[in-house]
């Protein structure tokens, strides 16, 4: 399986792992010490020898940070851990409100008297740094770069990964990587920038049509680049992570071993652009005056996906939800109290590995019934696996890595007789989530301008959830992508192409969870009589084709349209994936897609 069980952090670990990093902080001087989740790259996963929160504190959250002090160490952590990181950290760690409390003033707090905090600066952003500063003028704290203390105390750290890249075919990439070179590197020419350094591993496997496996469930191979005004690219990477890779790369993509980077920044003549969010402190030290902030050039394009890669999510979606409907029919024949959230996991990954284009699961699954389904990215182990009973909610939280497409579904799910209030929360994620899959709107809007509208109907019952509404989607690349979200700080504008999430939830600590979640792909929307025709306006298209568990509506509670557009979309799942399943499946779907 892809998916293991097993416990990979234990809270008792972290008091005496805590204890020798104290100890490596005043032989240094330091009066604390930072440890990010990030990386070099700065992506939202990371590979094992990388993952040094989750050492130090058992936190295992895919995003946050310690702080570690003498005399406090806090775990900080946003609204969709808030609950999982009570079960993984010992009580030497305090859990901090994240970004509601800033690091800045958490410290100020901590440290009336001043003092020295050091942290790696390969694995912290100009922009963290600048952001926590700017907090902590004239209060006698410095920040300090540092070598990582982490590494130093971790005598068993697991090796930086190695794995293979291989090729991504133009039948999936849609462009060759000459094209997107030129083109690139062309808009550097126009915005009088000499070069751009590339951090994120996504943005140049996406550039170079490579892909990899440095990363469990991101295709992803590790390294740096450095794109040239010209199309020319130096790869930062293991030349031996590129075997066989050399009559795709040509000679215009020059390889260099990873430690020459510095030495190649060094020499670089500028303009060169570096993305403040994402690039390491180091990288833009060695720049210095040469550095000019800007986008990554790669995340926009790579965003907005062309009609190859369009057409591929689609195919995959279409396989991945005729699997999940055969995990679903599968799961409504078991009597509660009879299967565990390991099976209904272990079934599903099964079932899925059945395609031969599947290279991965695209994300830890998230199998959480009763209580476990509030912990928003609850990841079941040998310990916490849990019998499904009567009356709970299941959250099942899942997708795979294609070679054509990335998918990512999420179904809550009744097993038994569901309780009335639970179907009453679920009506209103429903609602909202279809409130977003209608949605019309104005081209130039961003994710924060719109996402309230799958908000609503939580609001308006005085409820609420604290993730985003959605995130974007990658083409056989990460699940997580940048810069486009529905999200209440995301003031990047949907242009059409772009896959995103629409995942509308609501979670009770110690009781349920509940989630719904399509992946969406911006249209423009055909005009509408009486409209400006003026104004160009955008739509969505769905991606994703699953039933939505009819035994949780309260049909009373949808609106007419609401109701429409459910037993559409369930006769375009019954059409689009009946073909694709058993018959015993083709007989649970047709009653699973009825109208209500």
């Amino acid at each position: 399986m892809f998916q293991s069980f097993e416990v990979t952090a234990r809270p008792e670990q972290g008091p005496p792992r805590l204890q020798l990093l104290r100890e490596a902080m005043a032989a240094e001087g330091l009066d604390g010490f930072l440890v990010p989740r990030a990386d070099a790259h700065q992506g939202e996963y990371v590979a094992p020898h990388d993952d040094r929160l989750a050492w130090l504190t058992g936190f295992t959250g895919s995003a946050g940070f310690c702080a570690a002090l003498q005399a406090v160490a806090g775990v900080f952590v946003d609204g969709r851990y808030r609950t999982q990181v009570k079960t993984q950290v010992a009580g030497v760690f305090t859990p901090v409100a994240w970004p509601e409390v800033s690091l800045g003033d958490w410290l100020k707090q901590q440290l009336p008297g001043g003092g020295i905090v050091g942290f790696d600066p390969w694995l912290y952003t100009p922009g963290q740094i600048e952001q926590a500063q700017a907090t902590l003028a004239g209060t006698g704290i410095t920040l300090q770069r540092c070598a990582n203390l982490i590494d130093r105390i971790w005598h068993d750290q697991p090796t930086p990964p190695m794995q293979p890249a291989k090729l991504h075919p133009l039948e999936f990439a849609g462009e060759s990587h000459e094209a997107k070179r030129a083109r690139l590197g062309q808009a550097l020419k126009d915005a009088g920038r000499k070069a751009a350094v590339i951090t994120l591993p996504d943005s140049f496997n996406w550039l170079l049509n490579i892909r990899g496996a440095d990363i469990a469930r991101n295709p992803v191979a590790h390294g740096f680049a450095v794109l040239h005004d010209s199309g020319l690219v130096d790869l930062f990477m293991a030349a031996s992570k590129l075997a066989g890779l050399e009559d795709h790369l040509g000679h215009a993509v020059a390889v260099h071993e990873p430690q020459d980077l510095p030495g190649f920044l060094a020499q670089l003549e500028g303009p060169v652009v570096l993305e403040k969010s994402t690039v390491p402190v180091t990288i833009a030290d060695i720049l210095g005056d040469r550095a000019v902030w800007g986008d990554d050039p790669c995340a926009l394009p790579k965003a907005c996906k062309n009609a190859a890669e369009i057409k591929g999510s689609a195919q995959a979606h279409l396989r991945d939800g005729a699997a999940l409907c055969e995990l679903l029919a599968w799961l409504d024949a078991q009597a509660p109290g009879q299967i565990t959230e390991t099976q209904v996991v272990s079934q599903l990954e099964g079932l899925r590995r059945s395609d031969n284009a599947l290279q991965d699961i695209s994300f830890e699954t998230i199998a959480g019934t009763g209580p476990n389904g509030a912990i928003m990215h609850y990841r079941v182990t040998e310990e916490t696996d849990s019998i499904l009973q009567e009356g709970q909610l299941l959250v099942l939280d899942s997708g795979g890595q294609y070679l054509d497409g990335t998918t990512d579904i999420t179904r809550t799910l009744a097993i038994g007789t569901p309780p009335q209030e639970a179907c009453a929360a679920f009506t209103r994620v429903l609602s909202g989530m279809i409130a977003m899959s209608r949605l019309r709107w104005p081209a130039g809007l961003a994710g924060s301008h719109i996402e309230a509208i799958g908000r609503l109907p939580l609001w308006m019952a005085g409820q609420d959830f604290d993730h985003g509404l959605g995130h974007g989607v990658g083409a056989y690349l990460s699940v997580h992508e940048g810069p486009q979200r529905l999200s209440r700080i995301s003031m990047v504008p949907l242009q059409p192409g772009m896959i995103l999430s629409n995942e509308p939830g609501y979670y009770r600590e110690g009781a349920f969870g509940i989630r719904i979640e399509n992946l969406l792909v911006v249209r423009p929307a055909p005009d509408l009589p009486g409209g400006d025709p003026q104004r160009a306006m955008l739509t969505w298209e769905t991606l994703s084709f699953a039933p939505i568990d009819r035994r949780l509506i309260l049909p009373n509670l949808l609106e007419p349209a609401a109701r429409d557009w459910l037993n559409a979309y369930h006769a375009d799942v019954a059409e689009k994936i009946g073909p694709r399943v058993s018959a015993p499946t083709k007989v649970w779907l047709d009653a699973a897609t009825a109208p209500i």
